[in-house]
C-alpha cells in the first residue's frame, strides 16, 4: 500500500505550483506583469470613457472596437511570423517600448487637454498594433526560459496576475477618473510599463529554431498551413471559438442587470458585479491551479472544462429566465413599476437568490475558463514546432480577441428575438453540443496526452 503525502504536502498541491518563479527570467516578467496589468487596466478603462466625455456618444466609443480589432488581427498574425524569424528578445525590446511610448502619448493628449477623439483612436490603434506583435512573442518564449514540464504552472500563473488585473484595473481606474482625471491614469500607465521593460533587457537572446528567412505573407499561409495538418492543435482553436462564440453573454450584462434584476439603467452595483465575477473565478481558478502541471491527458482536460463552461453558462441563462418572471411581482411588492422605489436595485429574496447563483456560475465558468486557456496554450507550445511557435501564437491571440466579438453580434441578435436568458442558456448548451460533436469528428484530441 503507497503511503500518503504528508498533510503539509497534499494542501501545498492544491494551490498554483509556484516552481516556473524559479527560473530567474520568467520571474521578472510575471513579477512586472503584476503592475503592468494593473496599469493596461486602467488605460483600458480610461479610453472609453475619456471619448465618451468628449463625445456624449456611445456610438463613438464603440468605434474602439473597430479601432482595436483591425490591427490586433493584422499585427497578430504578422508579429508571430515575425517572432519565428527574429531573436525574439530584439523584438520584445522594439514592442515593449512602443507600448511606453504609446501609453505617454496617451498621457500628452490628456495632460494637454487636446480632446480630440480621432487622436485617441490613432493612438489606440496604434497602442494595439504594437500590443498584437508583443503577446504572441511573450507566449512563444516560454519554453526557451522554464522547463516543459511546467508549462501548463507557468500558463495558470500569467492569467491569475492578467484577470487580477482586469479586477483591480477598471475599480481603481473607474474610482480615480473623478478625483484625478485621465492623465494621471495613463501616466500610472507609462511608468508601470517600465518594469516590464526591465525584464525584457535582462533576457537571454532568443533565437527560434530553424528561423525562416521572410515573415510576409508566405510565411503567415505557412503557418496555417502547419496548423490544417496538424488536427489537435487546430481542434484547440476550433473548440475555444465554440466557447466563445456559443457561450460569452457579456454583451447582454446591461440588459440582464437592468432588466432581470431591476438595477438602474445607467450600471450600478449589479452590473458591476457581472463583469468582475468571470475574472474573479479565473483569479481563483490560478489560486487553486496546483494540479495542472499533474494532468496528463489533456485533450480530455480541455473539453471538461469547456463543457464545465458551457453547463455553468445554461444555468445562469436559467437564472436570468428566473428572475425575468419573479421580477414583476418583487417590483409590485416594492411599490415600483421599473426598478427599486428609488431607481435602485429591487430588493427580494428570491431575485437575491437568483443573483447569487448567476455571479456564481460566472466565477464557475471563469475558472473553467481558465484552465481551458492553460491547457490549449501549453499543448501550443509543447505538440508545436519552435519554427511555427510564434505564427500560431499570433493565430491564439486573433482567435482569444475575436471569438468574444462575435459573441456580442451573436448574443445581441439572439437576445432582441428570445430574450437575455434564453440567448445565454441556449448559448450554454449549444456549447456542449459543439464541443462534444467536434470530439466525435476529430478523436485525436481529447485522446491527447503528453508523459509526466
Amino acid at each position: 500500500m503507497t503511503p500518503r503525502p504528508p498533510r503539509r504536502r497534499r494542501l501545498r498541491a492544491l494551490f498554483a505550483d509556484t516552481r516556473p518563479l524559479q527560473h530567474a527570467h520568467y520571474r521578472r516578467l510575471w513579477t512586472a506583469n503584476i503592475v503592468t496589468s494593473i496599469g493596461a487596466q486602467l488605460t483600458v478603462v480610461a479610453v472609453p470613457a475619456q471619448i465618451y466625455a468628449i463625445t456624449q456618444s456611445s456610438a463613438m466609443v464603440g468605434l474602439t472596437g473597430v479601432f482595436g480589432l483591425v490591427p490586433l488581427v493584422v499585427f497578430g498574425l504578422w508579429g508571430g511570423a515575425l517572432a519565428d524569424s527574429m531573436d525574439r528578445r530584439k523584438l520584445l525590446l522594439v514592442t515593449t517600448t512602443g507600448l511606453i511610448l504609446t501609453a505617454a502619448l496617451f498621457w500628452v493628449q490628456a495632460a494637454l487637454q487636446l480632446n480630440n477623439v480621432w487622436l485617441l483612436l490613432a493612438i489606440f490603434a496604434l497602442q494595439q498594433s504594437f500590443f498584437a506583435v508583443n503577446q504572441p512573442v511573450r507566449t512563444a518564449i516560454l519554453p526557451k526560459i522554464i522547463p516543459m514540464n511546467l508549462l501548463p504552472s507557468a500558463m495558470s500563473l500569467n492569467m491569475t496576475v492578467v484577470m487580477a488585473g482586469a479586477i483591480v484595473g477598471p475599480l481603481v481606474g473607474g474610482a480615480l477618473i473623478p478625483i484625478m482625471g485621465f492623465a494621471w491614469l495613463y501616466l500610472a500607465d507609462t511608468l508601470f510599463l517600465l518594469a516590464t521593460l526591465y525584464a525584457v533587457i535582462r533576457l537571454p537572446s532568443l533565437v527560434p529554431d530553424n528561423a525562416i528567412s521572410s515573415p510576409g505573407l508566405r510565411s503567415v499561409i505557412d503557418g496555417f498551413r502547419y496548423l490544417r495538418l496538424h488536427h489537435v492543435l487546430l481542434m484547440s482553436f476550433v473548440v475555444d471559438i465554440i466557447a466563445m462564440v456559443f457561450g460569452m453573454p457579456r454583451i447582454l450584462f446591461p440588459e440582464i442587470a437592468h432588466e432581470s434584476f431591476g438595477g438602474p439603467v445607467d450600471g450600478g452595483i449589479v452590473y458591476a458585479l457581472f463583469f468582475a465575477a468571470m475574472p474573479a473565478g479565473t483569479v481563483l481558478g490560478g489560486i487553486f491551479s496546483g494540479w495542472v502541471s499533474r494532468v496528463e491527458r489533456q485533450g480530455l482536460a480541455v473539453v471538461n472544462a469547456i463543457i464545465v463552461w458551457g453547463a455553468a453558462m445554461a444555468v445562469l441563462g436559467l437564472a436570468v429566465g428566473l428572475a425575468d418572471r419573479h421580477l414583476p411581482a418583487a417590483e409590485a411588492a416594492a411599490g415600483s413599476t421599473t426598478s427599486g422605489p428609488d431607481g435602485g436595485l429591487v430588493v427580494s429574496g428570491m431575485l437575491l437568490v437568483l443573483l447569487v447563483v448567476g455571479l456564481g456560475m460566472l466565477v464557475v465558468g471563469g475558472a473553467a475558463d481558465m484552465a481551458s486557456a492553460a491547457f490549449r496554450s501549453t499543448m501550443l507550445q509543447e505538440a508545436a514546432s519552435d519554427d511555427v511557435r510564434g505564427r500560431l501564437q499570433g493565430v491564439f491571440i486573433v482567435v482569444v480577441a475575436g471569438g468574444p466579438r462575435l459573441a456580442d453580434i451573436l448574443h445581441g441578435w439572439a437576445a432582441s428575438g428570445v430574450g437575455a436568458g434564453w440567448a445565454t442558456g441556449g448559448g450554454g448548451l449549444l456549447v456542449i453540443v459543439g464541443v462534444v460533436t467536434a470530439c466525435a469528428l476529430v478523436p485525436a484530441f481529447h485522446r491527447y496526452r503528453v508523459e509526466r
